[in-house]
């Protein structure tokens, strides 16, 4: 009885057996063609897609940390963050962020009008002039300003001794720590995001159209606002959403100038150990961010202008006239409060520094260690954004966009954000590199991988296609045909996002202020706390570096634009 048991078990399992080995090639026939489909019949290396997914991973996860937090952060801190604190923090941030934009906006197309469109005497060098405040960074910007126009600054001294100027107005009425003096401070350094792109748009801007309004009766400003500014929106809608994010997570003019929006009360939120708050708070902010950028795609959506390139003609420069004067003192007091002023602050300073002995060891030790983290940034960054953008090009596919766009994740949040996100994270689950340089490298990373990115895809997308089909008919896996093949070709590429990427995570504050070790400082660190303290002679000259190696990617931009 039990032999037959036995046989009738061997015979289901033979059974069983044979169904296993009919099913399991037709599933897995199933999950190929899925798989190849998904790919276009071209998929990556196992090798290239995994690292292309642990990086988008990377490049995601603070936020998506951030997020996880502040959902069980608990409601009584929610009710609480609502009744007072966000409320107030909203009509902050929102109300800088419009008005910085809209006034860089407005600045910066007339700018790019005047220099460009119209007879204005060195248009050339006034192209190089008015960029040149981009490489300032808007915190070096308001310790400039604090010097100028500050309570103990040189016009109040100069105010009080001209005794007209008291008896017609009484006591200095300036006020740099305020609403206005934040706005001109940050519209006067951020304007160049505009005037770059605007002036681009309109060197390529067909003449044509122009001489057929003309021909229909219309003048010069007619012309300007009925066929210029419709091409020109595209270019506004960029520069634009570039200052509207650069000012929702600027963090050192803010802070610097005693104004609080959400990134100053997100690090001061943190810096009191309350990372329940800071969370609700970051997540607020990332809410107001992806708003902006919903808002910008939709816009540039519904506004899309095309013009044929086979009959364009140059535009014609118009003549001011009587208007001259008037253009070139608007633009002359634009370089004056942008670049000569901040500049002169800065030289004058760090004369007294020199002759203090402000450049010693300790100076030196602060630039070795901003060379140092973002050096380490860059490299990670170069290395970082070759299989995402080699996977994108070469293999499109759904899972190969979605990498793309997890990777610029922290490119579009604030640096105190990915900080935060970071804090979360090594504190928690990798103590062995919390309080260690190597996590400010990490989170330059996640923070300027994009600009890595853009410059090698533009070089890439000058590689045919062809010359990889090559390398692979001989044998060579994809990851190898990306190491020995494409590398190569696009290395100057490459080293031009490298060197954008130093030069912003030089820059960098917030990110550096969360995440240093103690005792680990860098020049961005030694200016917001010197210039806090009002130690002008051992701010400036750390100032003044930070400006002159940022002048680096100025002339990748001019190039570009």
């Amino acid at each position: 009885m039990s032999m037959r048991k036995n046989e009738n078990r061997q015979l289901d399992n033979d059974q069983h057996a044979k169904v296993g080995e009919n099913t399991s090639p037709t599933l897995l026939r199933f999950l190929r063609r899925r798989w190849l489909g998904v790919w276009r019949g071209n998929p990556p290396g196992p090798f290239l897609l995994t690292l292309g997914i642990l990086v988008g991973l990377l490049m995601s996860v603070p936020i998506i940390y951030v997020i996880w937090r502040s959902l069980f952060a608990g409601t009584d801190r929610w009710m609480r963050l609502l009744d007072g604190r966000i409320p107030q923090l909203l009509w902050n941030t929102l109300s800088l962020t419009f008005a910085v934009t809209l006034c860089a906006v407005i600045l910066g197309v007339s700018l790019a009008w005047l220099v460009v469109r119209t007879d204005v005497p060195g248009r050339k060098l006034l192209q190089w002039m008015l960029a040149l405040p981009l490489v300032i960074p808007p915190y070096v910007g308001a310790v400039t300003y604090i010097i100028v126009f500050g309570p103990s600054g040189w016009m109040r001294d100069l105010w009080r001794e001209t005794p007209w100027l008291v008896n017609i107005f009484g006591d200095y009425p300036l006020s740099i720590y305020s609403f206005w003096g934040v706005f001109f401070v940050l519209t006067m350094f951020t304007y160049p995001y505009v005037f770059l792109i605007a002036s681009a748009s309109l060197r390529k801007m067909n003449r044509n159209f122009e001489e057929v309004a003309r021909s229909q009766g219309m003048n010069t400003r007619q012309v300007f606002w009925k066929v210029n500014l419709p091409f020109l929106r595209p270019a506004i809608g960029a520069g634009a959403i570039l200052i509207a994010l650069y000012v929702l997570s600027d963090f050192g003019a803010i802070a610097m100038l005693r104004y609080v929006t959400f990134t100053a009360a997100i690090y001061f939120q943190r810096a009191s150990f309350d990372t329940e708050s800071a969370s609700v708070l970051s997540l607020v902010l990332i809410v107001l961010t992806v708003i902006i950028l919903w808002i910008e795609s939709r816009t540039r959506k519904k506004n899309k202008f095309y013009q044929t390139s086979n009959t364009f003609r140059e535009p014609d420069i118009l003549s001011l006239g009587k208007w001259k004067p008037v253009a070139v003192l608007f633009i002359g007091l634009v370089i004056v409060f942008s670049i000569l002023l901040p500049i002169s602050v800065l030289i004058y300073w760090t004369i007294i520094g020199l002759d203090r002995g402000a450049v010693d060891a300790r100076f030196f030790e602060f630039a070795w260690n901003s060379v140092l983290v973002s050096g380490m940034a860059a490299l990670l960054c170069m290395l970082l954004a070759l299989p995402i953008i080699y996977l994108r090009s070469r293999y499109p596919s759904v899972i190969s966009s979605s990498i793309d766009k997890m990777s610029y994740a922290g490119y579009a949040l604030p640096g105190v954000i990915v900080a935060l996100g970071f804090v979360f994270i090594f504190n928690n689950h990798f103590p062995f590199l919390y309080n260690t340089f190597y996590l400010i490298a990490l989170a330059m990373v996640v923070r300027f991988l994009p600009q890595a990115m853009q410059a090698g895809d533009a070089s890439l997308s000058l590689v045919s296609p062809r010359v990889d089909e090559t390398a692979r008919s001989l044998g060579y896996p994809p990851w190898k045909v990306m190491f020995k093949v494409i590398i190569p070709s696009i290395l100057p590429g490459v080293l031009a996002g490298g060197a954008l990427v130093f030069v912003s995570a030089i820059k960098e504050l917030p990110a550096t202020l969360m995440l240093r070790p103690p005792g680990f400082d860098t020049l961005a660190v030694r200016i917001y706390y010197e210039a806090s303290e009002a130690i002008y002679h051992q701010a400036a000259p750390a100032a003044l570096i930070l400006i002159l190696v940022s002048i680096i990617p100025l002339r990748y931009m001019l190039k570009k634009y």
